[in-house]
């Protein structure tokens, strides 16, 4: 009887690991699908009558608003997540992201409507923010919370990897329409890969739908030990976890940013790369990340957490300025190289950094805890990492001055993750004699 229940643990663990990862593919998908916009056409068609540097720099700040919007979304659905369930959330999380996604590829022009038309895009990005914003702690939760005792950080990388491959995605998307004339890219080639959304989305959702909740909130509910006000505990005993798990979270979201937001612009309109070698770049690394990203969590759940950290962060303090240097040759082969390998060892500190936030908070304000703690860290550093460094690149005219906030990014994770584990490690020695921290109820 107990080999049978383990079966069908693992059986339904599985299943959960596969729907957060296709559910966290498409929202992902659907976020750099605008990040790619926002690089290669925003700035022409909803502020065409500024010149090209600050018309950019308009596109990053709409992207960069998506970002803002995204704490909102962790406190609105982390509440529901930790009060009526998880599975539940996702599911809204997920429609919302998928209308608002498709919506944006229906958008009319700047020539078209005026100025309404940047004002529907920023509320449309608004929106997607505050989704995205209940969807990624949603999704991590869930895999964590069906795991097999022990394998918490493998399980979480489930939905980890639906980051890299959304990515891939949208950017193989945007490449095939990339060839076409500008006229016709700019005209409706771009809408394409956002009305694909839709079709994603169906799919998405069946699949979500057969997913069962999570025993650790169905525990949560019968034994009535859920929190009324999930944000107010938060903020009233785990301040500290938040701002670590935030630092924490820095290069794993802020990287991508660095390699394909701002390098795609910055490769495309300074150095002088086509649009589709470029995008053809970005699809070699994010290869590699698909490719590389699972052993990160194989890794950590095998050896010391903390020396994992440091094992496989520490080699991108030099291989990220490396890309942006091999960009800068002009050479498609050097750019490709050195794209692909600054991919590896953020990509597999990311496949495990949901399983760090999880075991931060107690499972009655988990949601809540890891989305405040990812989701304050992509309004703050992630988001605007295209709209800095394309500012520090203006004023500077040196790629120099992006090499440096990019370490800068790096050593701060690298820190705050580190931290982060000793703090909950000595939280779950002080009260072993009572109640774990970081237990599964």
């Amino acid at each position: 009887m107990e080999n049978v229940n383990i079966a069908e643990q693992t059986k339904a663990a599985k299943k959960a690991g596969v729907a957060s990862f296709v559910g966290t593919t498409i929202e992902w998908y659907d976020f750099y699908a605008y990040s790619t916009a926002a690089a290669l056409v925003f700035g022409k068609i909803f502020f065409p009558s500024i010149d090209s540097a600050t018309g950019t720099l308009a596109a990053f700040a709409t992207f960069w608003i998506g970002f803002l919007a995204r704490p909102l979304g962790g406190i609105i659905f982390g509440h529901l997540g930790d009060r009526i369930g998880r599975k539940k959330t996702l599911i809204v999380t997920l429609m919302l992201m998928g209308v608002c996604t498709t919506a944006i590829g229906l958008l009319p022009t700047y020539n078209s409507i005026g100025i309404t038309a940047p004002i529907l895009l920023v509320l449309l990005r608004l929106i997607q923010g505050i989704a995205m914003g209940g969807e990624w702690g949603g999704a991590v939760v869930l895999s964590a919370e069906h795991a097999p005792k022990g394998k918490e950080l493998l399980y979480s990388a489930f939905a980890q990897q639906g980051s890299p491959v959304g990515n891939l995605l949208a950017t193989f998307v945007f490449f095939m329409f990339s060839f076409l004339p500008d006229e016709q890219f700019l005209s409706w080639g771009w809408r394409i890969p956002f009305l694909f959304s839709a079709l994603l989305v169906l799919t998405g959702l069946w699949i979500r739908l057969g997913v069962e909740e999570s025993p650790v909130m169905q525990q949560l509910k019968e034994n009535k030990t859920l929190v009324k006000v999930p944000l107010t505990e938060v903020l009233k005993k785990y301040k500290m976890m938040v701002f670590l798990g935030m630092c924490a979270c820095i290069i794993g979201l802020s990287a991508t940013y660095f390699k394909t937001t701002f390098a795609l612009s910055w490769a495309v309109n300074d150095i002088g790369f086509s649009r589709s070698d470029f995008l053809g770049i970005v699809t070699i690394a994010l290869i590699t990340q698909v490719i590389f990203q699972p052993f990160g969590a194989i890794i950590a759940s095998k050896i010391n957490l903390k020396k994992a950290i440091i094992f496989i962060l520490l080699p991108e303090i030099i291989l990220l300025p490396f890309a942006f240097l091999m960009i800068a040759t002009k050479s498609y082969l050097l750019a490709a190289i050195g794209m692909a390998v600054a991919t590896i060892p953020h990509s597999m500190y990311y496949s495990f950094l949901g399983g760090i936030l999880v075991k931060a908070f107690p499972a009655n304000v988990r949601y809540t805890g890891i989305s405040l703690s990812y989701q304050l860290c992509g309004m703050i550093f992630a988001g605007s990492t295209p709209i800095i460094a394309q500012t520090l690149l203006n004023q500077t005219g040196s790629i120099i001055s992006v090499i440096i906030l990019a370490v800068i990014h790096v050593i701060i994770s690298m820190v705050a993750a580190v931290y982060l584990i000793s703090k909950y490690e000595a939280a779950t020695r002080t009260f072993a004699a009572t109640k774990p921290m970081i237990d599964h109820v």
